[in-house]
């Protein structure tokens, strides 16, 4: 997609330059087309309604050989139906790392989960940058960590969805105000470009965010949570010396996954969804979304 090439110099942003005959086209609402269902990468969706649904998932620390953040972990047993999840005191920012379970997939794809993020006693989080949802990373990045994600919970405040893009270990995340309760996340991407996507419970979709990427073909899609930043204390500025024990802390969030389903989304040739003048958000969200989400 030579027009989003163009654009990469604007990571993190979005442009409203005006299509023209040689460059971008308009993609109407009426010729796009939501992200097909089915196929190889619909064979790795999970509905976590069976135990035997675990063992789909790998944990990055295993395969990386990192601390295993997580407190507790298991599907169908704790909540019926559903993925629960329990991190230790951890976080997912610059170079620090956290829980993180996944499923390497290739290609253009939308990862979408229904998700619930509460502190342990319930309610909203009470501990800082404790929060849940997906995430989509380079493997085998810890030196120059680059992943794109979108949770929710608790940030700088509570009640929030943050979408965060990490390149090369910098993170620039963003907070958008939410709801408490079930929330709907749409990881996606589409050539070159990555899209977060979020729904509250009963409302209707809106694009959190949109980067350029110049990620591999091959990446690693999942689930992630993580809690407590505050007691890293003095390791907030030593990113390796933190990595390398487990913090002590009082991390307080327990997340639930009701389901991961993975979809195949397609754009036209002539769509440039760096460009809100060629693919609105009102475009965006019928081609990233799953047809009656």
């Amino acid at each position: 997609m030579l027009a989003v090439v163009s654009a990469l110099a604007g990571c993190g942003t979005t442009t409203a330059v005006q299509p023209t005959p040689s460059g971008p086209g308009v993609l109407t609402l009426s010729n796009a087309s939501p992200p097909a269902p089915g196929g190889e990468v619909g064979e790795a969706s999970t509905e976590f309604t069976d135990v035997a649904d675990l063992s789909m998932w790998t944990k990055l620390s295993e395969t990386e050989k990192d601390v295993d953040r997580i407190a507790k972990y298991d599907v169908n047993k704790t909540v019926k139906g559903s993925l629960y999840l329990e991190p230790k005191t951890s976080a997912w920012f610059d170079g620090f790392r956290g829980p993180f379970v996944y499923q390497e997939l290739a290609g253009d794809i939308v990862m979408h989960a229904r998700v619930k993020v509460e502190g342990k006693k319930g309610g909203q989080p009470k501990r800082k940058f404790s929060l849940g949802g997906l995430m989509a990373r380079q493997p085998g990045s810890y030196a120059k960590p680059n992943w794109v994600s979108v949770t929710t919970g608790t940030g700088e405040k509570s009640g929030q969805v943050e979408v965060k893009y990490t390149q090369d270990g910098s993170s620039k995340p963003q907070e958008l105000a939410v709801k408490a309760g079930w929330v709907d996340l749409a990881l996606a991407r589409v050539g070159r470009v990555f899209v977060a996507l979020y729904k509250e419970d009963g409302g209707k979709w809106k694009v959190g965010r949109r980067w350029p990427s110049n990620l591999p073909d091959v990446l690693q899609w999942g689930v992630t949570a993580y809690s407590d930043w505050d007691s890293y204390n003095l390791l907030k500025k030593d990113a390796a010396k933190a990595n390398a024990k487990q913090v002590k802390g009082t991390p307080d969030l327990k997340l639930t996954v009701d389901f991961v389903r993975f979809l195949r989304p397609e754009l036209p040739e002539y769509a440039d969804p760096l460009n809100t003048a060629s693919v609105s958000d009102e475009v965006l969200i019928k081609a990233m979304t799953p047809a009656g989400a």
